[in-house]
């Protein structure tokens, strides 16, 4: 749901009704992840998607019905072998689809109206909903937003239940995931279990990259594709310009070891080191391979790879910390222009982050769906 909370968010400030029809558990080659959302309002408009257009249209009408009958159902699609004309995923995977209402007189409609609001301004929170449990409960919600200050709305159980899905919710929120919660109905691990989906939506990852040079300019549009808040930074004003960089949500005029210090990272956060000159490169990296981000790459060639890695040992990096670095940075594809090289070093930031081989699909035995992949560019990453 919270993937779509922009579009939702209007809906809701226009005082619309609407069904939304989340995934809350994958199997096999499915499609899209759990978060993965469609919404139909009273008119019939749909924004979103489960399936990438396998079962787009049965959940469509199971979105109509929830908003006729107010109720809320999970259904499972999956491929069927005996018939394959019939709805299911053709890629041979299964999907659970969780169907809620949010109408006027839904009980927890306020705590949709809040997670949608604070995730259409860029803001961290996160949904525990009830995806398996007594019949009663279901269609219930719990909003987290910080560590701060109590959660909102209630799953409609005992206190404690409330105050525990809050606890795993916000775990989920900070690692910026979003998965699946077995508790007791009581808020233990005992009694009756109950499956929660939580949720998360949180700010986009950041892109840092250094040196302002027409590579840059390439790799600040392939990281905006990517959902990362990208930065550019160098010490050169003459080429440190808004104007060259007109994809880049913004352009930073400083030395780049000194802005790294200053400037705030997390374990989402990806370098990519684009200046490959050692005045600049050296202290950089010194920094970059002791901070816990995410990707940390440096452009230039083998022998520019080799001199900087001397470079740095003779400052203190040790070998340990040289491992993390991506030198020569992106994959193999061959990339002559700024673009390919471009796509290369997303290519391999993508594969970092999900766990990839980087090699060809074709002819391949390995999954292409990574399982426990690593945090999201965009908002959202599942776990099981």
């Amino acid at each position: 749901m919270l993937d779509i909370a922009e579009e939702l968010n209007r809906w809701v400030e226009q005082g619309r009704d609407f069904a939304v029809a989340t995934v809350v558990a994958v199997g096999g080659s499915a499609p899209r992840q759990p978060g993965a959302a469609l919404a139909v309002d009273s008119e019939g408009t749909a924004v979103g998607s489960v399936s990438g257009g396998c079962v787009e249209g049965a959940v469509y009408e199971l979105c109509k019905q929830a908003l006729d009958d107010g109720e809320t159902v999970v259904e499972r699609f999956g491929y069927s072998d005996d018939d394959a004309f019939a709805v299911g995923l053709t890629c041979g995977g299964t999907i659970d689809i969780l169907v809620t209402p949010v109408r006027a007189n839904s009980p927890a409609r306020q705590v949709y109206v809040e997670a949608l609001a604070a995730a259409a301004r860029g803001e961290a929170a996160a949904v525990a909903r009830i995806t398996q449990g007594p019949a009663e409960l279901m269609g219930s919600a719990l909003l987290v937003r910080t560590d701060e200050g109590p959660h909102t709305g209630t799953l409609g159980g005992h206190p404690e239940l409330d105050r525990t899905a809050a606890a795993e919710a916000r775990a989920l929120l900070d690692a910026g995931r979003t998965g699946t919660v077995t508790l007791g109905e009581g808020g233990s691990r005992c009694g009756q279990p109950l499956t929660l989906l939580v949720e998360s939506s949180v700010p986009p990852p950041r892109m840092i990259v250094f040196g302002a040079i027409d590579f840059a300019a390439a790799l600040a549009r392939v990281g905006t594709f990517l959902g990362y808040r990208v930065t550019v930074c160098d010490a050169r004003p003459v080429f440190a310009t808004a104007a060259r960089f007109p994809d880049a949500d913004e352009v930073v005029v400083d030395w780049p070891h000194r802005y790294l210090a200053s400037t705030e990272t997390d374990s989402r956060t990806v370098l990519a080191v684009l200046t490959h000159d050692a005045k600049f490169d050296v202290p950089l990296l010194e920094l970059a391979l002791k901070l816990p981000v995410a990707y940390v790459g440096a452009m230039g060639s083998r022998r520019t790879h080799l001199d900087r890695n001397a470079r740095l040992r003779d400052v203190g990096v040790t070998e340990l910390e040289l491992a993390r670095l991506r030198s020569p940075i992106g994959l193999d594809l061959g990339a002559r222009t700024p673009e390919e090289t471009a796509l290369s070093i997303g290519a391999e930031i993508v594969a970092n982050r999900r766990g990839g081989t980087g090699a060809s699909l074709t002819g391949a035995h390995t999954a292409i769906h990574h399982e426990g992949s690593r945090g999201p560019a965009g908002r959202m990453a599942s776990v099981a």
